[in-house]
């Protein structure tokens, strides 16, 4: 008999990175919010690698913290190895990459949502959605529970319609051997949602003991650590060490001469996958002439001997993946715990949806995560904010938020899904973003945490700390106006040491951080009224002052596209009936219907002669 369980302002559907950020900026922001998962031991579950973070990744858990959401946070409480990606080369693609104990990862996460206030956590599987003659929203449980909400945001994840892959095995579920969300998948298609069919993987998880460490590479953590939240001050030591090892001829030819047993290569799998993080045989038969490949070994935990294969995802039988595990240096002798398997899951085109990821269609629905066509924990994290922000306000009667390319790497991930759409799993990447020396991962909190408190995310005692810091970074910089460095002895032996010129006559401090050989850290011994400050600070100032001409050139570019993105299109406007736009620009411009020229100019098949034809258009009919 179906009941009548209660209303919330704000449901959220799925318990995963996207969900629990979508749900906490929901509860934070006001609204009575429920967050409903399949199983409560798997929320903020990490399926796949036990690390946050990444490149470009890091950047979004940077500006999820700068925002007032919670990944980088715990993250932090989790970390178990600290690294910077990409040092050796500039800081626009510098990112933050930490390895996690996964397991307490989800136990702090489920913590942090008990204990929030305006918050429900539940355990249900939601199987159906229809909509009141009141155009809210009424979700059915599989317990035949009724829940009347105001806004909805469905995260899913790879749950919905969820089916495992190995090798001839195939058989309906979520991750991690958990329930999918079977009858949901058939509410939204009724609802007339447009969904598809997307495939991910995962490596497999091998015993510590059963492997030879003494044959691998050792890869250490930064030394300090670096937090991902501007809120932690320290993270304390590295506690483990990760390794790597290679792949090899053997290792390729068993491959090969299974190939056959792929339900990829066997058309079993209908799903599109990931083409910057395929499974291990579709890298072999990409890249035949590759002698090896590179395998990270990652530990799952501080309390697990589970060793994650990272770079090792398939779907090939068990047995022949224990066979080609063991060609591997280090792991002739391993076991496997759990095997690699790939899933393959139902997600929308997210084509459908605003910038504010709410449908166009269906007013006060949100969709956020791997169920937006995107991949990864930090970019479902992200949209999580964004839809939990853009919800919550919509209820309360609130002006809803837009990122944009200019403000966020954010901003980038949301415009990419709703404008060029994603025919396979979306992953963030710093080529993504035309503006990356302006998006820096140092600088986050500078672009994002004024709006994070005008949100109402950001406390009033951590915005206080914020401007703080922004006053001593002045401060700094001008300390490094003002300083004169004059010549000695000393100071030509440091400069000469570091491969650049002596200095003849009194030069300033920042001149001297100008020069590409140089930075804070070799000028120590010759700064020598440096003021104890954040670490962050230094940085930031070090590379606004390197970087000064392009960062310059690159604001110029931001704002060439901010005046294209105030010329404002209208949102029922039939461009059928514009002259002169070629009939792709027609149907496209149509079926997205672009916020503004801008966001025109990005989408694919809009050419820049049918911008120029909507340009016109505009300036003849300025004043209808």
């Amino acid at each position: 008999m179906i009941y009548n369980a209660g209303e919330y302002d704000v449901a959220v559907i799925g318990a995963g990175h996207a969900g629990i950020e979508a749900a906490l900026a929901s509860a934070r922001l006001g609204c009575k919010t429920a967050i409903f998962t399949i199983n409560m031991d798997a929320v903020g579950n990490c399926p796949c690698n036990p690390s946050i973070g990444g490149t470009a990744k890091g950047h979004l858990v940077r500006e999820i913290d700068a925002l007032g959401g919670e990944m980088g946070k715990t993250a932090d409480e989790c970390f178990l190895q600290s690294r910077m990606l990409n040092r050796g080369k500039g800081p626009a693609v510098h990112s933050l990459r930490a390895q996690i104990d996964r397991r307490k990862y989800s136990s702090v996460m489920k913590h942090k949502i008990e204990l929030q206030k305006n918050l429900d956590l539940r355990q249900a599987e939601i199987t159906d959605i229809k909509i009141d003659d009141d155009g809210t929203y009424l979700l059915t449980t599989r317990m035949l529970a009724v829940f009347k909400c105001k806004a909805v945001v469905i995260a899913t994840g790879t749950y919905l319609g969820g089916k495992i892959f190995v090798g001839e095995v195939s058989y309906e579920s979520g991750p991690d051997g958990i329930f999918p969300a079977t009858f949901l998948g058939r509410s939204l298609k009724d609802l007339g949602l447009p969904l598809r069919r997307f495939k991910t993987g995962t490596p497999a998880r091998v015993l510590r003991s059963s492997i030879d460490f003494s044959e691998l590479e050792v890869q250490k953590g930064d030394e300090p650590p670096q937090p991902f939240s501007y809120e932690t001050e320290s993270l304390g030591d590295n506690k483990i060490d990760c390794h790597i090892s290679w792949t090899n001829e053997n290792t390729k030819q068993i491959i090969l001469e299974n190939i056959h047993r792929s339900p990829l290569y066997a058309g079993k799998i209908e799903g599109v996958g990931p083409r910057y993080c395929p499974s291990f045989e579709d890298k072999i038969m990409r890249f035949k002439d590759k002698p090896r490949h590179q395998l990270f070994i990652e530990p799952c935990g501080l309390d697990t001997e589970e060793m994650y294969m990272q770079g090792m995802s398939s779907s090939l039988p068990e047995e022949v993946q224990l066979k080609f595990y063991r060609t591997i240096k280090g792991l002739e002798n391993c076991l496997i715990m759990r095997p690699a398997y790939a899933i393959e899951y139902d997600c929308v085109d997210p084509l459908a949806m605003n910038a504010t990821l709410e449908f166009k269609d269906f007013p006060n629905l949100y969709g956020a995560g791997q169920f937006n066509g995107s991949s990864g924990y930090e970019e479902a994290a992200a949209q999580g904010l964004v839809a939990g922000i853009n919800a919550a306000l919509k209820v309360l009667g609130r002006e809803q938020v837009v990122f944009t390319r200019a403000n966020s790497y954010i901003g980038t991930l949301v415009d990419d899904l709703v404008t060029k759409g994603a025919n396979e799993p979306y992953r963030m990447m710093t080529s993504r973003s035309e503006y990356r020396l302006v998006l820096r991962q140092d600088n986050a909190d500078e672009r994002l945490t004024p709006l994070g408190y005008e949100i109402g995310l950001i406390s009033e005692e951590r915005y206080n700390k914020f401007l703080e810091k922004q006053e001593l970074k002045k401060a700094e910089r001008k300390r490094l106006e003002k300083t004169v460095i004059s010549p000695s002895k000393e100071v030509n032996q440091i400069l000469v040491s570091h491969e650049t010129s002596e200095i003849n006559s009194g030069v300033h401090l920042i001149d001297l951080i100008k020069r590409p050989q140089l930075d804070y850290k070799c000028l120590a011994e010759i700064d020598k009224d440096r003021p104890d400050l954040d670490p962050n600070i230094f940085e930031q100032v070090e590379v606004e002052v390197k970087y000064e001409g392009y960062i310059q050139k690159q604001l110029k570019q931001v704002e060439q596209m901010k005046r294209l993105e105030n010329r404002l299109l209208p949102a029922d406007f039939d461009y059928k009936n514009i002259k002169g736009l070629r009939l792709e620009a027609q149907e496209k411009l149509n079926k997205i219907k672009p916020l503004n020229i801008g966001q025109a100019s990005r989408i694919s098949g809009v050419s820049p002669a049918d911008i120029s034809v909507l340009l016109i258009y505009m300036a003849q009919n300025r004043q209808a």
